[in-house]
């Protein structure tokens, strides 16, 4: 044979992979650009096609191969609203670590989990809300005023502060390969966003160009440009009578032309609906989708883009301006692997059994930790373990809410502040609780009444083991068999978004599939009930769907048909004791979180207030945890109660309840610490002067109760800081509404406030010395070492958090007081010392907005290096000057 005829074959199937490769569309070739893959792409749609991809509920295109995908997700402090998902301190805990490594060591787990869970979803079929790898986190709006319900959601009110918590979330939530992106994180709410929550959608804000540049802007262009994010979210409101979310200076000038980015843009949910219906900037929908899209937003979290056809047709946008949108779009779904093989893409390689791996349960205990500040202690902590008789009293005690915040997923196995106390304590501690007072007055509070314990429940008659028996279905009709049964020791569950299966998955009890059911489930509970003594009682069940109540097989609550949020339903009874009585409790699942109680009133239970004060009198000591929880405080609620409005603030002290409750304990003479829970600015200035103890927990995430106890017993030793300024209660503030600077946060405040910004103690001491600047001056575009060292002077080994602030002197222009431009965390043991340098670059950290030239620049002159605990504790500080 000879060579020609070897070469045929091989000739005859180079050309037949050559014609394939062909007539093969360029957006399935793995050998091209994911840019030219997505433009070819969208040049194969339709018109009618092309719009329906630009919402966030993007439909499949079975022609071309594109599966359905939906763009909404959450992730700002663990994935949020798809089940099971490990909980982490809320964004405002988070910043008060003033720790980038730990934020980054969190995003990554948060994006382990997310990929895990999106992998999952799509082996199953599963393309719905909350399941893709979109990310609307982090929220990096400025924290400007402390009435503001969702500022619990940012970095707090520094810009420094939050570029870097805000870059280091965005880096492991995108991960580090070179070819695909792991997840999208979203920059929001891109401008000058933070309230009121009741005038979001028709607000028009007209900062100055300074508060612009120097305030509400530099962790957006921070994100942008060290970051690398992928999306930026617009905001409900107008900025300069533009809407923020089809704003040609925000979207076109800054962020794209001035910044570079070259991701894509989404609007916040209905803003662009906002355009026409509420700031009236135009007069139909198919206007204000022209808008949206000609203006930069190329995703519509709505449904006003469903407009863009008539808009086409009356020539108010053309189609090559939706391709431009609509490649941005696609382009992002390449980057993410959506088209590509699982086995191509590193991160689908993640398995679903990281979500809520023991490790990363342990990260949220110990970012717990680190999120905790002392603000107060007069040697009353740490508690002994050997105290005899401890009371926990307060109404966030025992509230797993207390642990959430907003945003947030369900956690396996939540504990909360009494549980970790009761874990912590020793065997001859004995703990009393009450809860003493509703979180606040006027509010009906299904979690008031004390729950119906396991010892006098039983799952059937003569049964050994205590609690009901629970079986769980899909679907609110108890069709078929259930998909799990089991005996639950109380009935006392919250799951956000439904799916309480996955729940029960992270403990190995389901499958992965079966846990991934999400919302539309039914329970039914079943057993016997035994009350301890005779008399009338009050069966109380909270829930926020239907829900029915038997006792011996009469139905004594009916509220199937009453789908509100969280309603309470009680009814007496007259109950004998000795006697066992059939009950049945069904509940379903239907709107967006699940929450269901059984508890009840016994007979002669003397009235909470009185319950608590008894209590803290037969105690040595007297740990009071109140505060708020995300349901008073947070996105657009419908909250009206005294101090609250639209989850805004109208109060910043605790609410009466709670502070009628911790005077009277106070009252008793044992000496009383202070838990707080919140994700804002508390003036407990009555606290201040007359408690030993202050602790500000935030909401801290699923194993916050562990954390808190490990703080309270001196496990952990606290190193939290304020990402924020506790003013006092009789501060007046600058009106809500108005965006200008001046009087607000440390940066411009000259008041006393009750806690400054930086703020945060801890139980041992540490002394600055020795600060030195590797020179006496420096160039605009130059850099300045300063160095010093920190000794541990205490008894117990600690972390000092290291705070470099920046301060001119005498300016020639309006200045902020001083700037954060430097954090270190220092470990040291008893005795030990640390040295900390820092770097200064004055084009970075001493730039000021100049409007007249529309641009940085640093002015020569003097300045002052300040190092120290806080933004008011300064330890130590020197004068350097910048050189023309």
């Amino acid at each position: 044979m000879n060579s020609g005829t070897k070469l045929a074959p091989a000739i005859a199937m180079l050309l037949s992979v050559s014609m394939a490769s062909a007539e093969q569309p360029a957006y399935k070739d793995l050998n091209k650009p994911f840019e030219e893959r997505a433009a070819d792409l969208v040049s194969r749609m339709t018109l009618e096609e092309k719009i329906a991809q630009l919402g966030n509920d993007a439909p499949a295109i079975p022609r071309l191969g594109v599966p359905a995908y939906e763009w909404w997700n959450e992730a700002l402090h663990g994935v949020a609203r798809a089940g099971a998902a490990t909980v982490f301190p809320q964004a405002i805990g988070l910043a008060a670590t003033f720790d980038e490594k730990l934020m980054l060591e969190i995003a990554t787990v948060i994006s382990d989990e997310a990929r895990a869970k999106h992998h999952e979803f799509a082996r199953r079929g599963l393309r719905g809300r909350y399941q893709g790898l979109t990310f609307w986190s982090p929220n990096i709006n400025i924290f400007r005023d402390p009435r503001w319900g969702r500022g619990q959601e940012t970095y707090g009110e520094d810009p420094w502060l939050t570029a870097r918590m805000g870059v280091a979330f965005v880096k492991g939530l995108q991960g580090d390969d070179p070819k695909y992106r792991k997840v999208d994180a979203t920059a929001k709410h891109f401008a000058v966003h933070s309230g009121p929550e009741a005038d979001r959608h028709h607000f028009d804000v007209h900062p100055s160009e300074r508060d612009l540049y120097e305030t509400y802007l530099p962790a957006f262009q921070a994100l942008v440009q060290e970051g690398g994010v992928a999306s930026v979210m617009g905001a409900y409101n107008r900025v300069y009578g533009e809407s923020a979310s089809a704003s040609p200076r925000l979207l076109q000038q800054i962020l794209r032309k001035d910044w570079g980015f070259e991701g894509y843009v989404v609007s916040d949910c209905d803003s662009i609906e906002d355009i026409y219906k509420h700031h009236k900037i135009v007069k139909t929908a198919p206007e204000a989708a022209a808008l949206g899209v000609r203006y930069g937003c190329d995703l519509d979290c709505g449904k006003t883009y469903d407009y863009l056809l008539p808009a086409v047709k009356q020539k108010l946008i053309t189609e090559a301006e939706i391709d431009t949108a609509l490649r941005r779009l696609m382009l992002t779904r390449f980057q993410l692997g959506m088209f590509d093989p699982p086995e191509q893409v590193r991160w689908a390689q993640i398995p679903y059994s990281v979500n809520q791996a023991p490790k990363h349960d342990q990260l949220a205990r110990r970012a717990a930790q680190k999120s905790i500040v002392l603000l107060k202690n007069d040697g009353m902590l740490p508690l002994s373990r050997d105290i005899k008789t401890l009371a926990v009293i307060g109404p966030t005690a025992d509230e797993v809410m207390s642990l959430l915040g907003n945003y947030y997923g369900t956690p396996a196995a939540p504990v909360t502040i009494l549980q970790g106390i009761r874990e912590a304590v020793g065997p001859k501690t004995k703990v009393l609780y009450s809860r003493g007072a509703d979180l606040v007055q006027g509010r009906e509070e299904p979690r008031a009444v004390p729950l119906i314990d396991s010892n006098f429940m039983r799952p059937e008659a003569g049964s050994k083991q205590q609690g009901l028996k629970g079986e769980y279905f899909r679907g609110r009709e108890f069709a078929g068999a259930p998909v799990m049964t089991r005996v639950d020791s109380r009935i006392a569950f919250r799951w956000d978004r439904g799916a309480p299966t996955d729940d029960l998955a992270a403990r190995g009890e389901l499958s992965s599939a079966q846990a991934l059911a999400g919302d539309d489930f039914s329970v039914r509970w079943t057993g016997e009930l035994l009350p301890p003594t005779s008399g009338k009682y009050e069966l109380v069940v909270g829930a926020n769907d239907g829900v029915r109540l038997y006792l011996d097989d009469k139905l004594i609550v009916d509220g199937w048909e009453q789908n509100e949020r969280v309603r309470s339903h009680s009814v007496s009874v007259d109950l004998e004791a000795g006697r066992a009585y059939k009950i049945k409790l069904e509940y379903f699942e239907d709107i967006r979180d699940a929450e269901v109680r059984l508890g009840w009133r016994r007979p002669g239970a003397k009235p909470p207030f009185e319950e608590a004060l008894d209590a803290a009198r037969a105690a040595d000591a007297v740990v009071f945890v109140g505060g708020l929880t995300g349901d008073v405080e947070g996105e657009e609620m419908k909250v009206n109660y005294p101090g609250f409005a639209g989850g805004d603030r109208t109060d910043l002290r605790l609410p009466e309840s709670q502070r009628k409750l911790l005077e009277a304990l106070h009252a008793t003479g044992k000496p009383v610490a202070l838990v707080l829970t919140g994700g804002s600015a508390l003036a407990v200035d009555w606290a201040q002067q007359r408690l030993p103890a202050i602790l500000m927990a935030w909401y801290p995430g699923q194993r916050g109760g562990n954390a808190v106890a490990d703080v309270l017993f001196g496990e952990a030793n606290p190193s939290g800081r304020l990402p924020v300024t506790f003013y006092k209660e009789n501060e007046k503030l600058p009106a809500f509404d108005d965006y200008s600077m001046e009087g607000r946060t440390y940066r411009y405040f000259t008041g006393q406030p009750l806690y400054p910004f930086g703020h945060g103690l801890s139980y041992t001491r540490f002394e600055y010395s020795n600060l030195k600047l590797d020179s006496a001056s420096v160039a605009a575009d130059g850099s300045l070492q300063a160095s010093l060292t920190v000794k541990n002077v205490g008894s117990r080994p600690g972390e000092e958090v290291v705070q470099l602030y920046v301060a001119p002197i005498e300016s020639k222009r309006p200045r902020a007081n001083k700037d954060l431009r430097g954090v270190k965390r220092v470990a040291l043991k008893p005795g030990e010392v640390g040295n900390v340098s820092f770097t200064l670059q004055p084009t970075n950290d001493l730039r000021h907005y100049d409007a007249d030239a529309d641009r940085y620049a640093v002015d020569p002159g003097k300045y002052e290096v300040q190092i120290g605990a806080s933004s008011a504790d300064i330890r130590a500080r020197q004068t350097f000057e910048v050189k023309r």
